[in-house]
């Protein structure tokens, strides 16, 4: 019985220590910058036009980066931040090849405190260059 409660023990304080490393991630709102930049900017110019961080508010960038749609909904935004896009383009793009190794979630969390950042109504609206 003791032997059972003391597993279980171990295992929920592994538990809450793997949450707490999730939870504990502070966004690199430059990094995000950097990407945003590097990456969706110069793609979105070659395809009409770029996106500024100002053009939308704090909630609408907080939806669209929730509905995970990109190219109105024909695919997913998080392929974008994925390994395996960086590793497609980092022949030609400096910003994929310098974070090819940076976790997916942890891009896209920069990600998002850039755009939060930049937004219309954030501590300081942004442009795209």
């Amino acid at each position: 019985m003791n032997r059972k409660l003391s597993i279980t023990f171990a295992l929920a304080i592994v538990g809450l220590s793997a949450a707490s490393a999730v939870q504990a991630y502070d966004p690199d709102w430059k990094r995000g910058r950097v990407y945003y930049r590097m990456v969706c900017t110069a793609c979105h110019e070659t395809k009409g036009g770029a996106i500024a961080p100002s053009t939308k508010t704090k909630a609408e960038w907080a939806a669209y980066i929730q509905a995970d749609k990109h190219a109105k909904g024909k695919e997913s935004l998080k392929f974008y931040v994925s390994q395996k896009y960086r590793d497609s383009i980092k022949a030609t793009n400096k910003a994929a090849a310098k974070f090819a190794d940076v976790p997916e979630q942890e891009l896209l969390e920069d990600i998002k405190a850039f755009v939060n950042k930049g937004a219309k109504d954030g501590d300081a609206p942004a442009k795209c260059s």
